[in-house]
């Protein structure tokens, strides 16, 4: 790593509008970054800061092996990939939450009455560290997409996912069975990268609280 020079991993998607705004509140270049291009690392050497435009999932992975000094992603994901990266600021944007959901004739039941049955989710590493917690054992099935149709199909009992509205979970016939947890977009840090350009890095962090703290930075 360049003692001199930072470079931030960026969410591609909904996260990334929001993101930029709040690079551009702290000063930062943003100038013709855009997930919409072909190229995937946007240099601004005057400024020494450079960007990589990731896939969410792949943030913490960038920042946990140094590849990025820091990078934006939901808490979604640092929950599911507990990856060994400081998490410093709860940006406020990107609002979702990870939920269980049963069918609607269900919802009823005690939590206790789904011991030993299927759970399906995007995340299993969620789903396994709730379901231990209730004292509960069930066989997580991992999904890469439509995770509502589980329970409809006979797959799972269960559903673990994150949801905003919860709109998809009406038409899918599924109810909210219980909160696991509220997630929002979050700064993190690379563990050496924080130590070698805490000069750099933490004068940037506390700006960014302040950023949050008064508003400014809004979906």
């Amino acid at each position: 790593m360049n003692p001199e020079q930072l470079t931030i991993a960026l969410p591609k998607g909904k996260l990334l509008g929001p993101t930029l705004q709040m690079l551009d509140h702290l000063d930062l270049p943003i100038r013709g970054v855009s997930d919409g291009k072909r190229s995937l690392v946007f240099d601004f050497p005057d400024q020494k800061v450079s960007y990589i435009m990731c896939r969410p999932t792949d943030v913490p992975t960038y920042v946990e092996h140094g590849a990025a000094d820091l990078g934006i992603v939901g808490k979604d994901i640092i929950l599911d990939q507990a990856k060994d990266v400081y998490e410093m600021v709860d940006l406020g944007f990107g609002y979702c939450r990870f939920i269980v959901a049963v069918p609607q004739e269900r919802v009823g039941q005690p939590l206790a009455d789904f011991n030993y049955q299927r759970v399906a989710t995007k995340f299993p590493h969620v789903a396994e560290e709730f379901f231990r917690e209730q004292g509960l054992q069930v066989e997580v099935i991992k999904l890469h997409g439509n995770i509502e149709l589980a329970p409809r199909v006979g797959l799972a009992e269960i559903i673990v996912d994150i949801v905003s509205t919860g709109k998809t979970l009406e038409e899918n016939f599924l109810k909210e069975k219980a909160n696991i947890a509220v997630c929002t977009a979050r700064v993190i840090v690379n563990r050496v990268s924080y130590r070698t350009k805490y000069s750099i890095i933490e004068p940037m962090i506390s700006k960014m609280s302040r950023l949050v703290a008064e508003g400014v930075v809004k979906e």
